[in-house]
C-alpha cells in the first residue's frame, strides 16, 4: 500500500469491502486468511499471489 501511496479506505474500495473487513486482513494475528482473500487483495493491487511448497 505504501509503495502505491493508497489509503486503507482506498484499498478497501478496490476490494469492494468495508474498512473494518481490510482491517481484519491486515491484521497478522488473525489466522482467517484465505488465499481467495489474499489473491483479491494482491489483484487490488497489481500483484499476483504465487504459492510454492518445498520439500522440508
Amino acid at each position: 500500500m505504501k509503495a502505491q501511496k493508497l489509503t486503507q479506505t482506498e484499498l478497501a474500495k478496490r476490494l469492494h469491502t468495508s474498512r473494518a473487513t481490510l482491517n481484519r486482513l491486515l491484521d497478522e494475528n488473525d489466522v482467517s486468511l484465505t488465499l481467495t482473500t489474499l489473491a483479491s487483495a494482491a489483484a487490488a493491487l497489481g500483484k499476483k499471489v504465487n504459492l510454492q511448497l518445498a520439500a522440508a
